[in-house]
């Protein structure tokens, strides 16, 4: 797949499709929850149009994000940025509740100093009525904190003692690399801060360049690095190039750079903004410890200095890592190198989930593990990590009833009436949920251990599956990963490969293992036939059950666009999710923000509702309405309901007038509430109807939601 497409710079949190949503989505006699009639179609049960009060409850899972205050691990955090130790106090830039938090040190409560939770807005005010939009970095000068406002583009103070928030420099919504004074500079999209007193230092990593602000006066210059040019160049100033640094500390001599897209540490001297390379090699990512250009980083963010050593928070390895300032020798202090989870623990029996901002008072390092919504303490001496504030662990594997169970990654989400059976991406199964009781159990496939292994129960093997999809005897699944079509028995649980060849990909049509694809997100069935989401390919694939013949139905092979035809005429750009009614497919056509039609007689494709490259959340009929990378689709025969992963939102497409509305969610804003007009979604994935209620996999949730 064009990974790529998944941009470091996605807003929060698709910032980080990544970790998640890098990783996603016959006619029988069915009866659907509550007594409803209904046929087995596409993955769910249709016939009966879903009568809905758009109410949601968290049906299985257990979110552990929020915002509240509390003392120690009572309270919550929605994926915490920057942090500061200043005194007792640590200063969180709390990115996805748009709030600046304070944890006191010595009682481990927390409070909100500025900001509200779950507004975003760029208002300048007193505590509560403060509005930021991803606050990112943390600096001091003792008697303020200077953040790094990401959406707005802004550097803000804040005025510990009061929560008073003014704006020193940037224009709110106005991106650009203007050198200037005040409001008539302007960022994009600045990641991090250092403080010397005098001047801030800025990450300003949209620019691929680091600023220089004087508190003073509000005026900003270019160190170094070329606005717009990114590169891995040393030099001095604006010779020098960066590509995209998003962390930055200093030791009143030097600034020290996470050059995140380079995979690098960068040293800067600051009296002749002299830029050299102290670790890694640019473009070469990894985990190997070693000295200078040896050392190799995946993807580095925040950075903190303590006297001759540098602490690394390598973002994408999952760690904490140490360099010598002087000797650039690189050596692992705390995580497993790419195995992300929360376990406290000294050293590397130690885990985090993409841990982000560092801080430290000599004594203690203190991370903002992202993913895990916390606040993380490493011992310098013995690298013993504790966790503090937040509630990690609403990630795992467990089986159990409801709130007892635990996923990673939960992608698509399929049902028989019965049961939902998901692919749980990052766990690399296939799990099951008994709908009159909410009994999670996992049928096929053992969490922690991908593979491609065919076989009964646990013994099979599954890599990243993300589309799953019944007929009420079967499951089929996208093994999105090992690039095949694999086929459960619901019965026996035994696990064999339909089409495509493990491992391999490619576009080929042919018979079971002589077909190839390119990560197979999505995935449904008229029950004769497979049609699959051939995301990689940016095409749709049919594949015949009973033989394993697979042909290109739409599309055409590594040709992505957005124009509407027959057959290879047509073109799609990284679909991730598809449905059917038995005549027409339905494709959420991810990277166009649109849903598309697929009739299957004819192979003629339609774009229904969205307009390609204008993601939006606008309710209307057809173009004049507005998706933001739909990844799934499910249907009840008369309308489409889409997780409309991006906006954070449930839509429902009426099929005869390609009406467009939305009925669970607020666009833009993440969270896990259940209720009405108040739920919350955190990049809502799969989507499927037992003819009742509808089911949806909150993957950045981890949880399984219901709307009745």
């Amino acid at each position: 797949m064009r990974r790529s497409r998944a941009s470091f710079f996605r807003p929060p949190f698709l910032l980080l499709l990544l970790p998640i949503l890098a990783h996603l989505s016959a006619c029988g006699g069915g009866g659907g929850a509550g007594g409803v009639a209904g046929t087995q179609m596409g993955g769910s049960i249709q016939g009966v149009p879903l009568t809905l009060a758009n109410a949601a409850q968290t049906w299985a899972g257990s979110p552990l994000t929020g915002s509240a205050d509390g003392v120690g691990t009572a309270s919550r955090f929605f994926r915490p940025g920057g942090v500061l130790k200043l005194g007792g106090d640590l200063y969180v830039a709390d990115t996805g509740n748009h709030t600046i938090r304070r944890m006191s040190t010595v009682t481990g409560k927390v409070t909100t100093l500025a900001g509200s939770p779950g507004s975003s807005g760029s208002a300048d005010g007193t505590g509560s009525a403060a509005r930021f939009d991803g606050p990112g970095g943390i600096a001091t000068d003792g008697s303020n904190l200077y953040v790094t406002d990401i959406g707005n583009n802004t550097i803000r103070r804040v005025t510990i003692a009061t929560g008073q928030v003014t704006t020193l420099a940037g224009s709110p919504a106005a991106s650009g690399h203007q050198d200037g004074t005040g409001s008539a500079a302007r960022f994009y999209l600045p990641y991090d801060v250092a403080s010397d007193l005098t001047y801030l230092y800025v990450a300003d990593t949209g620019n691929h360049t680091i600023r220089r602000v004087t508190i003073a006066t509000g005026q900003v210059t270019t160190l170094a690095g070329l606005a717009e040019v990114s590169g891995s160049a040393d030099g001095v100033g604006t010779a020098a190039r960066f590509s995209y640094p998003a962390g930055v500390a200093t030791d009143l001599v030097n600034l020290y750079v996470a050059d995140t897209e380079n995979h690098t540490i960068r040293k800067i001297a600051i009296s002749s903004a002299s830029v050299t390379t102290l670790a890694g090699t640019a473009e070469e990512y990894g985990t190997a410890d070693g000295s200078g250009a040896a050392a190799r980083f995946h993807s580095p963010r925040g950075v903190a200095v303590d006297g001759s050593d540098l602490y690394v928070a390598d973002y994408s390895s999952q760690t904490i890592r140490k360099v010598g300032t002087s000797s650039g020798v690189v050596t692992t202090v705390a995580g497993g190198a790419e195995e992300p989870g929360s376990a406290d623990g000294a050293g590397t029996a130690a885990r985090f989930r993409y841990p982000w901002g560092l801080a430290t008072d000599g004594i203690d390092l203190y991370v903002t593990d992202f993913e895990n919504h916390s606040i993380r303490r490493m011992a310098i001496v013995g690298a013993q990590v504790t966790t503090v504030a937040g509630g990690a662990g609403s990630f795992g594997s467990a089986d159990g009833t409801r709130a007892a169970a635990r996923f990673d990654g939960p992608y698509g989400v399929t049902t028989d009436g019965t049961s939902l059976y998901l692919a749980d991406a990052v766990n690399h199964t296939i799990r099951k949920v008994a709908i009159s009781t909410g009994t999670v159990t996992t049928p096929a496939g053992l969490a922690g251990s991908s593979g491609v292994s065919d076989g009964l129960g646990t013994v099979a093997r599954f890599n990243g599956p993300r589309g799953v999809t019944t007929d009420g005897t079967y499951l089929y699944v996208a093994d999105t990963d090992s690039h095949t079509i694999r086929k459960v028995a619901i019965g026996t649980r035994e696990v064999t490969t339909l089409a495509g060849a493990a491992g391999t990909e490619g576009s080929a049509d042919g018979t079971g293992g002589a077909a190839s694809f390119r990560f197979p997100y999505g995935i449904t069935t008229d029950g004769t036939n497979l049609y699959v989401a051939d995301s990689g390919n940016c095409a749709i694939r049919k594949v015949v059950i009973s033989t394993g013949e697979v042909t290109t139905l739409a599309g055409s092979a590594g040709s992505c666009g957005t124009a509407d035809g027959v057959g290879d005429a047509a073109r799609f750009d990284t679909p991730y999710g598809v449905t059917t009614d038995g005549t027409d497919l339905y494709v959420a056509d991810t990277y166009n923000h649109t849903i598309r039609r697929v009739t299957i007689a004819t192979r003629e494709v339609t774009t229904l509702a969205g307009v390609a490259g204008s993601p939006d959340s606008l309710d209307g009929v057809g173009t004049a309405a507005r998706f933001y990378l739909p990844c799934g689709v499910t249907t009840d025969g008369t309308s489409l309901f889409v997780a409309d992963t991006y906006n954070m939102t449930i839509r429902k497409v009426a099929i005869d007038t390609r009406a467009v509305s939305t009925i669970s969610g607020g666009a833009g804003i993440p969270g896990s509430a259940d209720g009405g007009g108040a739920a919350r979604y955190y990049l809502p994935s799969g989507i499927t109807t037992d003819g009742a209620d509808l089911y949806v996999a909150d993957g950045g949730n981890n949880t399984i939601r219901r709307i009745y």
